[in-house]
């Protein structure tokens, strides 16, 4: 389906309609297309998660955890002293 980006305007819940069911949905400017409408893929959450994972273990590997030079209690107590 090839719509002016006009009338996608006026439409807009009819094509993303379309595009849900699956159809292709084009939308031109002065005759030429300059997007396009499609179906949204569901993204499998156990594999997105499994590439996050590894993607952190890498940095993990590649910079290390970095490693407070004072404890969080003592940050806290400096903080806290500094409102008295």
């Amino acid at each position: 389906m090839i719509r002016s980006l006009r009338e996608s305007k006026a439409k807009l819940s009819e094509l993303v309609d379309a595009a849900r069911q699956g159809e292709d949905v084009l939308i031109t400017v002065r005759g030429k297309v300059k997007a396009r409408l499609t179906k949204a893929g569901v993204a499998d959450r156990a594999s997105t998660g499994a590439v996050w994972a590894r993607q952190l273990r890498a940095l993990h590997r590649a910079y290390g955890k970095p490693r407070p030079k004072t404890s969080v209690e003592q940050i806290l107590a400096d903080i806290r002293q500094d409102r008295i």
